[in-house]
This record gives C-alpha cells, structure tokens and sequence, in this order.
C-alpha cells in the first residue's frame, strides 16, 4: 500500500498530471477563444457616422482631364503617379493600396465598376480545399502556397469589410464509410494550415445531426457529414466599397472611361500616359502618369496589344457558371460541397442573400463582355444538385431564378517559356515600354495581390520619393466597416421604425453608411418603399436606387439592378418587372429623355438575356413610365388602342410559367401523334389497349419540338421519381403523365413580360423561372 502511495504521490506523476492539467486547461481556453473577432460596440459605433459625399463622376473626370494640360507659370503638376485601367477586384484594390500610401493615383474603368467577372463569382472567401487535396495528392509545393496564402487572406477580407463578408460552415455529406477518417484528415490539415487565423474547427455530424441540419439532404446511404468553416461575402458590393475606400483616400475615378491608347516618349518608348474616351459623351483626352498598370483581368491581352501589337496572348479563360435557386434548397446557415461530381469537378451548393446559389462548372472560354451560361452546363448543375437532394425536392429546370457565366482569367506568364503551364495564382509583369501587368488570382487574395502589383510599381517608376507608408491594407477597413456592428440594424429599427428585413438588408449591404440612406428613405419618401410589389427581395427599396446614382456612380439601370443592388443575380424575372420603376427613379436623378429611358430598357432587356432571361420573355420590351402631360396621353391613347385589339397581345395565354403538365396549343396533339406511331397493342388486365415499350419512349418523345435536348438522365431521374423506373411498357395516360413531368423537371418554360391582372403564385414557388 505504501508503494501504491510513493509511486501515485511521486515526482514524476505529480509532473505528468500538472503538465496534462495545464496542456487541457490551455486547450479549453484557446477552443473557447477561437472563431472570428467580431468588432465591438462602443459609443461612436452607435452613432452615426458623419455624413460623407464622394465627388461627382463631372468632377472626377475634370481631374482626369487636367494632367493632360501643359504646365504653366505656378501652375500645380496634374499628373498622376499611377494611372490604373480596370475597375474590377484587382484594380480597386490597386487603386486603395497606392492611394493609402499617398500616392496620386487614377483608375479608369470602360464599363462599370465590377461589370465582369468580380461580380460573377462563387461569393467565397475561401483558401480552397480542393487545391490543398491537389497539393497533398500531387506533392504540389505551389498549390500549397496558394492554400496558405488564401487562408491568411481570408481573416483579413473578413476583418477589413465585416458588414459584407461572414463566415459560413459547409458540409461534406459522407456516403462511404472509409471517406470519414480521409475527409476528417483533410479538413484537419485545412484548419493547421489557417493556424490561428482559422475561424472555427471543422467537426464531424452523425446521420441524424446531418439531417436535421440539412433536411433537404438525400438519406439514403448516407453516413455522416463533416464540417468545415469558410467565408462568403457578397462580391459587387466589395467592389463597390473598395471604389468608395479609394475615392475617400484621394483617388480619382471614372466609370464609362475607356483606354483607347498608350501614349509613349518618343525617345525611349517608355509609357507616361494614355488616351482615354467618356463612353457616354464620345469626348477623349489623355491622361498623364509616371506609370500605367493593367488591371484588366480577362480582357489583359486588349491592353497588351494596345502596348505591342505583336503581342501573343496569355490569357486563357474559362468559364464557370452558376444558377440561382429559391430559398427552399437549402438551410439559411449552411452550404455544400460536392468534392466529386460524376466528371470530376467540384460544386458548391450555398445560400446566399436570402436564396440559393449553386456552381460552378470549369469549361474553355472565349473572352466576352457578357457571357452566356450554356443550357447544357445548367443541366449539368440540376443533375448534380439531384445526386445529393431528397426525392422529396423536385428538382426543376423552371426552378432556376438566374443563371450567369462568369470568365476565369487563367494566364501564361509572357516571360515563361512555352511548354510552363497556366499560372494558377496570380502573376505581375512589366512589358519593355514599362506597361505593368497584374493578371489571374481571385477574389480572396486581391489584397495581397494589389500589395506586390504596387510594391512592383514604387520600384518600376521611381515613386520611392512619392510614397508616405509602406503597405497598411492589412489593417485598413473599408468604407462602411468602422461604425459597424453585427446589431448595428436594431438602431436602425429602433431610430426609424424600419422593417426588421429592411433594416437588416441596409445593415448588411452599406454598413455604417446604412445612416445615410436611411434618413431620406424614412424621411423624404412616401411609405410605399417597395421597389415594385413583385421584386424579391422586398427590401430592395427605392431610396437604394436614387444612393447608388448619387453616392455609388451607378449611371445605368444595369448598374444598379445587378450590381448596386444584385436583383438580377437573384431573380432576372423580377428584376424585368422592377425595370421600368429602377428607369424612372433614376431619370429623376440624371434628367433622362423618353429616348434614353427606353434606351436603358432596352440595353437592360439585352443584359438580362445573359443572366439567363429567355427571349420570349420580354418579345416587346417594358415601356417607360410615363412622365408629364404629354406622355401620360399617349400612355392613355395607347392603351385605348391596345384594349380594342391593335395592339400587342396584353398576355396572350401566356403565363410566367407552366403549371404541372400543362402544354401549350397543339402540344398535346403532337405528343399524341409520338405515341401513336411508337405503341403496339397489348393486354393490360385483360383487356386490350396500346401500350410504347419503355426503351422506345425516348425516341417518341424527341420527335415532338422542343423536347430534342431531353437527355437519358432526365428520363430517368422522371421515371424513378413517377415509380415508373422498372416498367417495361407505358399506356398514353402514363406516357402523358411522364412527358408532363418532363416538362415541368427539365424544360425551361417559356415566359412573358405581360403583367397579369389575377393573383399568381410567385415565380420561384410555381417553376416559372428561366
């Protein structure tokens, strides 16, 4: 007893059980700790902020134009330090990093502000998981460079605008056994490599967790899911608060404001500055500066050539796209990850400002301005979106709300040989005439990104002298963050009686500048503040479309239906019927003519057709609001002639959508007359009747116009889901019933513009999307 009690009570034990007390203790605490550092409320954080007004587009373009007059007596220099071109991520990110340094800088962009691919994107925040499993799998040292990066990134994206980005657990729904230790072993890596920026610790569900956390999630044969944390943000508006951060710190911008040339000395050939057009007047000037960096993203090689036209392009896009799905499909608070589609490719499957978003593909691609998601890379994403959903949820092809492309700007290094693959990060170049070249990255690491692109430019053209600070982004919060907090919206409520949702959606979208759109929307507009009755989201109000021309350079309704406000990303319907209200607000700010408003209906209309609108769904376009006496009377004489039958047909029997099995005139009779030539007669319960065997339903089917592109998976994801799935043979009602249920699952519905008078269910519940 007494050697129990020497050997329980010794040194060497006493050590171990203090050491393992501590080593718990020390890991308790730090498990406790760990997670996002959300900012705290103070006193000048409930109030709000001063009110601020950036410069108008007039004035920033009249700076532009002074660096290009010649120096007189006294006179102060105009030029600039640095001359930006693109007004995507990278270039706005540039512009607030130089601008933040005390350099003089100048950022010219020829559509508007994130009008390509930086507000087509996932919307993570992410250091990528499927590049570290590539890292680990292929003994890849770079792509674990660009995890590492990625995640240390991350924490400061989510720190620097914490309105707009959040963090957001994902699930990897487990279906094998042996994938649990595999998964678990990767997510753990993920969370090591974040160190202690890591958000939160990825963990595993059982069966039943899983499902009661994600019920739309198919039950059967699965196993478990594991969990791990990433960010998400909302993509446009980024843009748009580092445009507004860079502006607040000095710079000068310009949408509509297109490189048409680089101007060069014609001694040494070196670059000092560029010929620029207004895209909206035709008026072009040039623009002086000590340097030119090309921002351009996908559209690099434009200004390359411009620079040297024996250039050979290093861009090599590809396209990804994306759909957007209603509410329904997912939980509010959790996403999805597929690791492993049937071709290999990864999709995400997220929710996102109040719906779902699902993607993305990975296809070559042309570069354009405005590229269509292919119909059959959105079939491919519902069939996916139906491996992993419960039979429950018929997945339907009249369910996609929006579906857009969106181009990734892989690039070769010029200075590479040729047989070196595609960059997969990023890279910076500097051409013989000193054109500087930042290319490729993504979304995350655009901060880090516009850090070497200007320490490269500081060095390149001499601006050590210029130069105030060295790089501060790491700490700078944008535009909207310091007066933010994550119950910031109560105020809101609590000092204008707004809606819960309202509030919350002008919290989340302007942070502390929420104050400023506010008092007008509150005080100065009727209460009907509804953007139209029919726009999803209702919080988008119409006080946001008069900020975004006044505050946020939006110049077309474009601008402000896609990327002030991301209407058309969430439901391209609703933002057609929102259009002609969005026209005529705005023609109140901007004093348009009747010709330019059916302009900018028309120029939206062509937009939205890339966003996944059918053509059938606006076969004449939305007419202005009428404003003054004398439109309001052709307005009226209009109507009095459409209403005795001269006019384009109001709805033509036509609605948003089919509901289940309803055809079209003439449909029926052709599906019919399928059958017949395809049905034998037979037997069924003793009775004879004419019957199409199952393998010869496809055939009949494709023979009847518009169900040609109708695929093998489709017939059998409708005849599993009708029971249908083990029959041999089909009777007309069965063979009816299915060709119904195709049209409902698979087909894209053909819609109208036309308002119905009548009460209709909403787009994203009766399948009518697009």
């Amino acid at each position: 007893m007494s050697s129990l009690l020497r050997k329980v009570f010794s040194r060497r034990t006493l050590a171990i059980a203090t050491g393992g007390t501590a080593l718990a203790a020390g890991g308790g605490y730090w498990y406790l700790n760990s997670g996002p550092a959300y900012p705290q409320s103070t006193r000048e954080t409930r109030r709000a902020p001063p009110p601020w007004t950036p410069p108008t587009r007039a004035e920033m373009l009249a700076s532009l134009k002074a660096s290009s007059r010649p120096l007189n007596a006294g006179a102060q220099d105009g030029e600039f330090d640095l001359l930006v071109v693109g007004g995507g991520a990278t270039g706005a990110g540039v512009a607030v990093d130089a601008a933040s340094r005390g350099l003089k800088v100048a950022l010219v962009e020829r559509d508007d502000f994130a009008a390509g691919t930086s507000s087509k994107s996932t919307k993570l925040v992410h250091g990528g998981v499927r590049y570290l499993q590539k890292a680990v799998m292929e003994l890849d040292y770079d792509q674990y460079k660009l995890v590492k990066e990625a995640l240390h990134e991350r924490r400061i994206f989510l720190q620097t605008a914490p309105y707009l980005s959040h963090m957001l657990p994902i699930m990897l729904p487990i279906y094998k056994y042996w994938q649990v230790p595999y998964y678990w072993a990767g997510c753990k890596m993920y969370d090591i490599l974040a160190g202690k920026e890591n958000m939160e610790s990825s963990y595993i569900m059982s069966r039943g967790k899983a499902l009661e956390t994600f019920p739309m999630l198919k039950p059967d044969g699965l196993v478990g899911a594991l969990v791990y944390y990433d960010g998400q943000h909302n993509d446009s508006r980024m843009n748009i608060a580092l445009i507004m951060t860079a502006v607040k710190l000095g710079a000068v911008v310009a949408n509509y404001t297109e490189v048409t040339g680089l101007q060069k000395d014609p001694t040494s050939g070196k670059i000092t500055g560029a010929q620029v057009k207004d895209n909206l007047t035709g008026e072009e000037w040039t623009v002086r500066a000590k340097g030119v960096i090309n921002a351009t993203g996908p559209f690099s090689d434009t200004l390359l050539k411009l620079d040297d036209p024996t250039h050979t392009p290093i861009v090599q896009p590809s396209s990804g796209i994306h759909i957007t799905l209603p509410n329904y499909y997912s939980p509010r608070k959790m996403g999805l990850l597929d690791p492993a589609t049937s071709d290999g490719r990864v999709i995400f499957f997220l929710p996102w400002q109040g719906n779902t978003i699902a993607g993305t593909t990975d296809t070559p691609a042309s570069v354009e301005r405005n590229p269509v998601a292919a119909e059959e890379e959105i079939r491919w994403v519902l069939e996916e979106v139906r491996r992993y959903l419960s039979p429950d949820i018929r997945v339907r092809r009249g369910d996609v709300l929006s579906a857009w492309s969106g181009l990734r700007p892989l690039v070769r290094n010029p200075a590479a040989a040729s047989t070196e693959g595609l960059v997969r990060n990023h890279m910076i170049h500097v051409s013989a005439s000193g054109l500087l070249t930042i290319a490729g990255g993504k979304w995350t690491t655009y901060r880090e990104m516009a850090e070497e692109t200007v320490d490269t430019a500081v060095k390149t053209f001499g601006l050590e002298g210029r130069v105030k600070s060295g790089c501060v982004t790491e700490q700078l919060r944008l535009v909207g963050s310091d007066g933010w907090t994550r119950n910031m919206f109560i105020g809101l409520i609590q000092r204008y009686g707004l809606e819960t949702d309202v509030a919350k959606h002008l919290s989340d979208n302007y942070g502390d500048r929420a104050w400023t759109p506010s008092i007008p929307m509150h005080v100065l507009l009727p209460p009907t503040l509804c953007l139209i009755s029919l726009a999803v989201p209702p919080t988008d109000i119409e006080a946001e479309v008069r900020y975004a021309v006044t505050h946020e350079y939006a110049l077309t309704a474009v601008d402000v239906l896609a990327r002030r406000t991301r209407l058309s990303f969430l439901n391209i319907q609703a933002a057609l019927e929102a259009l002609p209200r969005v026209v005529d607000i705005m023609a109140d700010e901007l004093n348009w003519s009747l010709a330019e408003r059916k302009k900018q209906i028309a120029q939206a209309v062509e937009f939205f057709e890339s966003m996944g609108l059918p053509r059938s769904a606006a076969p004449v376009l939305p007419r202005p609001m009428p404003r003054g006496f004398v439109e309001r009377a052709w307005a009226w004489v209009w109507s009095g002639v459409e209403s005795y039958g001269y006019g384009p047909a109001k709805d033509a029997g036509a609605s948003h959508g089919h509901s289940r099995a309803r055809f079209e005139p003439g449909e029926l009779a052709a599906l019919t007359a399928a059958f017949d030539r395809r049905a034998r007669s037979a037997l069924v319960d003793g009775q004879p009747e004419e019957v199409i065997d199952l393998e010869k339903l496809g055939q009949a089917v494709r023979e009847v116009p518009g169900y040609e592109g109708v695929s093998s998976k489709d017939f059998e994801y409708v005849l599993e889901e009708a029971g249908m799935k083990k029959a041999r043979e089909l009777d007309f009602d069965e063979f009816i019933e299915i060709c119904g249920n195709l049209k409902e699952v698979v087909l894209a519905p053909a819609t109208t513009s036309a308002r119905r008078e009548r009460l209709r269910i909403p787009v994203e519940k009766s399948g009518g999307g697009v």
